[in-house]
């Protein structure tokens, strides 16, 4: 890979994108880091090796006049990746938590990375490049007292598998399913700690995971052992035992 392949990097400022960050500068890739936060930010940059090649880009993903500024800050960047990452969620009751708050949770996880793909396609499959689309296993299950979290990452998945389909042999697309990891998460979206936490997955394993399956030409990747066995057991519990359970295990 050489600097000159410029790879924009939503969510820059911590967790899985920090680590995407490294991760994607190790290949020679010139990063258009975005966050919320430019002081955050400048400690992404700070881990870098080159901070000199990159760029940070601050803007607010659930404004849609944001996203519009965001994408015509970069209208001249030839763009070989895409790492949607940016998102968050809400923890509590539907009625409980304030409305545009959850609005803002659909708007950020799921139509901003639509909206950003939409506008940059032509340019990644005129680069021969890739998409990575960091959805959750979230999106597998209804997730009770994260209600909109969980629909935006079913939307997410979806849309990104649907696109990995119809993208076959144009664009090497990534959708990365992880479950509970220690990036910072729960303490933004007000989640307690230690639910999940036999599940948790090391961030590194998480990345390197998404780059592997990225190399091996785009897929579904669920990272590591222990996520794989909560995708699986997903799948097997009915939903009409899982839900009642996820109610009283999840509940504030």
């Amino acid at each position: 890979m050489t600097a000159s392949k410029t790879v924009l990097l939503t969510g820059a400022s911590g967790g899985f994108g920090m680590a995407f960050a490294q991760a994607l500068e190790r290949e020679g890739y010139r990063l258009l880091l975005h966050g919320r936060n430019t002081s955050r930010l400048q400690l992404t940059l700070g881990v870098l090796q080159h901070p000199e090649r990159h760029r940070l880009l601050s803007c607010e993903l659930s404004a849609r006049k944001d996203v519009d500024a965001l994408l015509e800050s970069i209208a001249d960047e030839e763009i070989f990746g895409l790492v949607n990452n940016a998102g968050y969620g809400v923890w509590g009751g539907f009625e409980q938590c304030e409305g545009i708050a959850q609005a803002d949770v659909l708007r950020t996880d799921l139509t901003a990375p639509v909206m950003i793909a939409h506008a940059l396609l032509p340019r990644l499959k005129r680069a021969g490049g890739f998409m990575i689309n960091v959805s959750s296993l979230a999106g597998e299950a209804p997730l009770p007292y994260m209600s909109t979290y969980g629909a935006a990452k079913a939307g997410l998945t979806f849309w990104s598998e649907a696109l990995r389909a119809e993208l076959h042999g144009q664009l090497r697309v990534v959708t990365l399913a992880p479950g509970p990891s220690p990036t910072g998460f729960r303490k933004v979206s007000g989640a307690p700690m230690g639910k999940g936490g036999f599940f948790s997955t090391p961030i590194t394993t998480i990345v390197n995971a998404a780059m592997n399956c990225l190399h091996r030409g785009g897929g579904y990747c669920v990272p590591g052992w222990r996520h794989r066995l909560l995708w699986l057991l997903i799948k097997i519990v009915p939903r009409w035992l899982a839900l009642p359970l996820m109610v009283r295990y999840l509940r504030p």
